[in-house]
């Protein structure tokens, strides 16, 4: 790392990048290139590329047994699993969801003509908060949706009780939340069923895919003739579905890198501890931590800015790490409920979420990122906040010089 002794030496004030090469939240863990590479051969050799192939079938089986559940019905995509998922279970009319979730988590329900009615999550879980469902309710609702956010489970079973005693339908986003558990039980058996991401993105990717998991056995039976546009057979055809079919290719890449899947994991608990060790004291960050006596793939690295505290808000410290080029995310900014076309709607107030989407930073993860990496990043923040004052003043005078009159672009 160049050394970051005076102000002029950060990337976004002239000084060279921390890094030359651009770190990315989320780049893509790759398993053993050869056995991949073998797989390949083996799907090039028998030419059956779709239509579920023995690598398709083996990788449900392994997700399933994974997940502690009698059925993994795998998808070309999560948004996909999630669709199906939710007209398998004939929703319809109103669904609570939390608003701070990736926008498929909603769209998945408005795309087909559901209203997603956004729920406050719990300031210190992110995750939705039970204690604000109720007053949500109405004739109109059929469902509940929760979202694991960051693989920390929700509270099924303040979740369970109000979907029993209300008699709504429960279901459950986890596409953050795949190897992960909740008191013990591995996330995939909960609700009515459960949706892993297997984007490339993800600790754990297909390429590009998805899965619903379920340990009801008619619900599972609807979801595979629904992915594969209602087929029951060779030419018959028993019910209205559309195609969320797997390819063998995006298995493979699945069955590889499940092998490499305690690797994945315990670079991303290293990095973890790490960036615990470094930054979860520092003032005005509060540090996503995980709760040790659980399964957790330890993928997220989320902080939130208190920017009263630090002295530069989380949009002006993600300025300085782009400069660095440590492209941290801002997740899930802005909310839902503040996209359209959910923005045009009447809303009632959601403030933890618009507070937790205006302070979230996700950092970088996986096996792309070297301890040293790790350490690098954190001595930027740490070096940004320590100067806080310093920094915003600079910041706040190159803005001004770049816009003001006659400036050069």
């Amino acid at each position: 790392m160049p050394n970051k002794s005076r102000i002029s030496d950060l990337a976004i004030f002239g000084g060279h990048p921390a890094f030359a090469d651009k770190l990315h939240v989320g780049r893509p863990n790759i398993g053993d290139r050869r056995a991949f590479a073998d797989r390949m051969d083996d799907i090039l050799d028998r030419r059956w590329l779709t239509n579920a192939g023995p690598f398709v079938q083996e990788f449900e089986s392994r997700v399933a047994e994974l997940a502690q559940v009698r059925h993994c019905i795998a998808m070309c995509n999560a948004t996909i699993a999630l669709e199906i998922a939710i007209r398998a279970l004939e929703l319809k009319g109103e669904v609570i969801v939390p608003s701070f979730t990736f926008v498929a988590t909603a769209h998945a329900l408005e795309w087909q003509g559901i209203t997603p009615v956004f729920c406050d999550i719990d300031p210190r879980t992110h995750n939705i908060d039970p204690a604000k469902i109720e007053g949500l309710i109405t004739e109109r609702t059929t469902a509940i949706i929760g979202v694991h956010l960051w693989g920390r489970a929700c509270n099924i079973e303040a979740l369970a009780r109000l979907a029993k005693r209300h008699s709504l339908r429960l279901l459950f986003d986890a596409a953050h939340a795949f190897g992960c558990s909740y008191s013990g039980e591995m996330v995939g058996g909960f609700g009515e069923a459960e949706v892993f991401s297997f984007h490339g993105t993800k600790f754990v990717n297909t390429f590009e895919g998805g899965a619903v998991v379920t340990n009801d056995d008619e619900l599972a039976e609807r979801v595979r003739l629904m992915k594969n546009f209602g087929f029951a057979g060779y030419d018959r055809v028993v019910y209205v579905g559309t195609n969320g079919k797997m390819s063998e290719l995006s298995a493979a890449m699945g069955l590889t890198n499940l092998e490499s899947l305690d690797k994945f994991v315990a670079i991303n608990r290293e990095n973890y501890r790490v960036y615990y060790q470094e930054l979860s004291n520092l003032k005005g960050i509060k540090f996503t931590s995980y709760d040790e006596g659980e399964r957790c793939n330890y993928q997220y690295i989320s902080l939130e800015i208190d920017e009263t505290q630090t002295g530069i808000s989380r949009d002006e410290l993600m300025e300085i790490l782009w400069a660095e080029n440590v492209l941290v995310r801002r997740y899930f900014y802005p909310g839902c409920h503040r996209m359209k076309p959910y923005a045009d709607r009447p809303i009632g107030p959601l403030p933890e979420t618009d507070r937790v989407a205006r302070s979230i930073l996700v950092l970088p993860n996986g096996t792309t990122v070297t301890l040293e990496d790790v350490r690098t990043i954190c001595n930027l923040i740490k070096f940004a906040l320590e100067n806080g004052e310093s920094v915003l003043s600079a910041l706040r005078r190159e803005k001004m010089t770049i816009g003001s009159p006659g400036a050069s672009v």
